[in-house]
């Protein structure tokens, strides 16, 4: 639990490191692939419009045990609705259908709903009817993308006045990958997009931004006066700061994500709500996507487009010669000490050898001396610990210590072939 507390200071002082910036083909690919299949899913299947969007009308009664999907249906047609898509809203307080049919006039819808209150026997005051007209949703549609647009123009001018216009393209590019996956979802899962949902999107849009921002202001805190210090590149400072704002991240994550999923788990799923649903299902999609945009996309796209002016490339040159001299010193020192070492053990080794091959020496007969010499004495020599009985006369009696002689050796016992000169 230490290192965990720890872990935030550790990535601040850059002891530990994610990397982020060095890892972006593999965020690249990853976002790439999701970014297809999103947009295969909006092309094939298309987004499921609210009813405020593409104009019609909305009928709504009580569930029974013995209305089906089908015969609904088959009596909507039967009163002039048309192709009408048919819903059952059920949750622990209320169980209903729902039948969405076109744009109809006043005296066809009234007549739809006829049918249906006396095929299923639905009293009249449960009977809810909303009719929305095609120009109030074509209305709605042009509304929703004036917004959109004029929220990215906003955000690029002013990224570009706070930061720089490089960090306005990298944020705008993460926001357009948010916009991308949030509408592929949309479309891969079918749900209805209402005037809600892009309530949500506009707002899924700031948080991805605000997080961009935070991360933006730390790389340019890193990057301050960079080129003069040759201490790094520009990537590996970027990196340092997404490192540094990452436990924040994802604090602000879980602590935003949270509320977002009580919402869209209790209160739509157990209570029906189906406005909180659009509202809920956009901000858990958005808030996911933007957390990882922040990290793995704008980041290194920045750090992608300072790394391509020439001061970043000849600072890059300088800092990576700078590390490939410093690890040639620490090769070079390493080889030295295992150099070192090699000898120390080899002289010890041959130390070892030299007394290994330098056993006692045998002892060697006297050689003939003066018709006056001892020939019975045996000599040995004070190494070989020679017994008591050798250091007596040949009558019994101790020999005395000054008479004691050592042998002579010929010349082939000097140049032993065995004997080496021990170093010092």
């Amino acid at each position: 639990m230490s290192r965990l507390r720890d872990l935030g200071g550790r990535l601040y002082r850059g002891e530990v490191s994610v990397d982020f910036v060095g890892r972006q083909r593999m965020w690249y690919t990853i976002s790439g692939i999701i970014l297809v299949v999103s947009i295969v899913a909006l092309l094939v299947r298309g987004l499921n419009y609210s009813v405020e969007f593409k104009g019609g009308s909305i009928f709504q009664f009580p569930a029974t045990s013995s209305t089906s999907q089908g015969e609904i249906s088959r009596v909507v047609t039967e009163a002039g609705g048309g192709d009408a898509t048919v819903q059952h809203i059920s949750t622990k307080l209320v169980s209903a259908w729902q039948v969405q049919t076109g744009s109809l006039s006043g005296d066809a819808s009234q007549k739809v709903a006829t049918a249906l209150e006396t095929t299923f026997h639905v009293p009249e005051n449960q009977m809810s009817i909303q009719v929305v007209g095609p120009t109030w949703g074509s209305q709605i549609t042009t509304k929703a993308l004036e917004a959109l647009i004029i929220f990215l123009i906003v955000i690029v001018i002013y990224l570009s006045i706070a930061f720089e216009w490089k960090m306005a393209i990298a944020a705008f590019i993460a926001l357009l990958h948010d916009i991308v996956i949030t509408v592929g979802v949309y479309a891969l899962t079918g749900f209805t997009v209402s005037p809600t949902s892009v309530i949500g999107l506009l707002t899924i849009l700031g948080y991805s931004l605000y997080d961009t921002v935070v991360v933006f202001d730390k790389v340019r805190e890193n990057t301050a006066g960079l080129l003069t210090n040759h201490r790094s590149t520009y990537s590996q400072a970027a990196n340092l700061a997404l490192n540094q704002t990452l436990v924040r991240s994802i604090n602000t994550s879980l602590t935003a994500l949270l509320p977002v999923a009580s919402i869209l788990f209790v209160g739509a799923g157990l209570l029906g709500a189906g406005t909180l649903k659009d509202l809920s299902l956009v901000l858990f999609v958005g808030m996911l996507s933007g957390t990882y945009s922040s990290l793995c996309i704008a980041t290194p796209v920045l750090a992608d487009l300072k790394e391509r002016e020439p001061q970043y490339k000849e600072l890059a040159k300088r800092v990576a010669l700078r590390e490939a001299g410093g690890r040639a010193a620490r090769r070079t020192a390493a080889a030295t000490a295992a150099a070192v070492t090699a000898a120390t053990t080899a002289g010890v080794a041959e130390a070892d050898l030299d007394t290994a091959a330098d056993p006692a020496e045998p002892a060697e007969p006297p050689e003939a001396g003066p018709p006056d010499q001892d020939t019975g004495e045996v000599a040995v020599s004070a190494a070989q610990g020679a017994s008591p009985a050798a250091r007596r006369t040949s009558d019994g009696t101790p020999r005395p210590a000054t008479s004691r002689q050592q042998p002579r050796r010929g010349g082939s016992a000097q140049r032993r072939p065995g004997a080496k000169k021990k170093r010092r």
